[in-house]
C-alpha cells in the first residue's frame, strides 16, 4: 500500500512537471522573505519547542508554476532547517500543489531526526475563502519509526475589516509504528490573521490534540492560544 502511494504521487507529479514543462513559461523568479516570533512553534499540534518561544524566518522563489524555499527555526534539540519545493498547477478551479519537503536538524543530538515528505494538496474557491484538502507521506518519519501519513482538511475566510481572515485546519496524523501503543492522533486550530503596519500580521490560534498524542508524545502536546507576529517583505 505504501509503494503504491508513493507510486500514485509519483505519477501525479510527473504529470504535472511535464505539463509545466510543455507550457514553457518563461516567468522571471520573483523572491519573498520573511521573519518572526511565536509564544509555542507547534507542528501538527505537537510543541517543537518545549512550549517556550521560537523564532523564525524563511525565503521563498516562485517562477510561473514552480516554487521552492528554505526556511530556519529553533527547536528544543538544536535548529530546524527546511527545504522545499514544487508546482503549482491549476485545473479548472482548483490549484494543486504537489511538492516535497525536507526537515533538517543540523546541529541536533537526536539520532536520525532528518527525514522527508511528499505533499499533494489541492484547494478550490468556496465564496470569498477557500477549501483544501492535504496530503503528506514520509517513507522514514522523525526518528526513523517508519511509514507516516498525515490528512488535512483546511479553510479560510476573509473578515470584512482591516484585511483579516479566519482559517482552521483538522488533520490526522497516522505512523506505521506504534509509539506507546498509539499509532496515530488528531489535532485542530482555529484563529485569525490580522495584517498591519503594511507588511506585518498578527495570527492569534487555538491548537489542540487528542489525547492520544499526549500518550504518545509525553510532554510534547499543547491544547493551547498560540500568538504569532510575522514580518514578510
Amino acid at each position: 500500500m505504501k509503494l503504491l502511494k508513493l507510486a500514485l504521487c509519483a505519477a501525479v507529479a510527473s504529470t504535472a512537471l511535464g505539463s509545466a514543462a510543455m507550457a514553457q513559461d518563461d516567468s522571471a523568479p520573483t523572491f519573498a522573505f520573511n521573519v518572526g516570533a511565536t509564544s509555542d512553534y507547534l507542528f501538527r499540534g505537537l510543541t517543537q519547542t518545549a512550549k517556550d518561544p521560537a523564532v523564525f524566518g524563511g525565503v521563498d522563489m516562485t517562477a510561473g508554476l514552480f516554487y521552492a524555499g528554505a526556511w530556519a527555526s529553533n527547536v528544543d534539540w538544536g535548529i530546524e532547517t527546511d527545504l522545499y519545493a514544487g508546482v503549482k498547477p491549476v485545473l479548472g478551479p482548483v490549484t494543486f500543489d504537489i511538492g516535497a519537503v525536507y526537515y533538517g536538524y543540523p546541529d541536533s543530538d537526536v539520532k536520525n531526526a532528518a527525514y522527508w515528505e511528499g505533499k499533494l494538496a489541492a484547494s478550490i474557491p468556496a465564496g470569498e475563502g477557500t477549501l483544501g484538502v492535504a496530503y503528506y507521506y514520509s517513507p522514514e518519519f522523525f526518528g526513523k519509526t517508519g511509514p507516516a501519513d498525515y490528512y488535512e482538511l483546511n479553510g479560510s475566510m476573509p473578515l470584512p475589516f482591516g484585511g483579516a481572515s479566519i482559517s482552521g485546519a483538522v488533520g490526522r496524523q497516522s505512523l506505521a509504528r506504534a509509539s506507546y501503543g498509539v499509532d496515530g492522533y488528531t489535532t485542530w486550530n482555529a484563529g485569525v490573521t490580522v495584517p498591519f503596519l503594511s507588511k506585518l500580521t498578527a495570527d492569534l490560534r487555538y491548537v489542540y490534540t487528542d489525547d492520544d498524542a499526549k500518550i504518545a508524545c509525553v510532554g510534547c502536546s499543547s491544547n493551547k492560544i498560540v500568538g504569532t507576529i510575522k514580518a514578510s517583505f
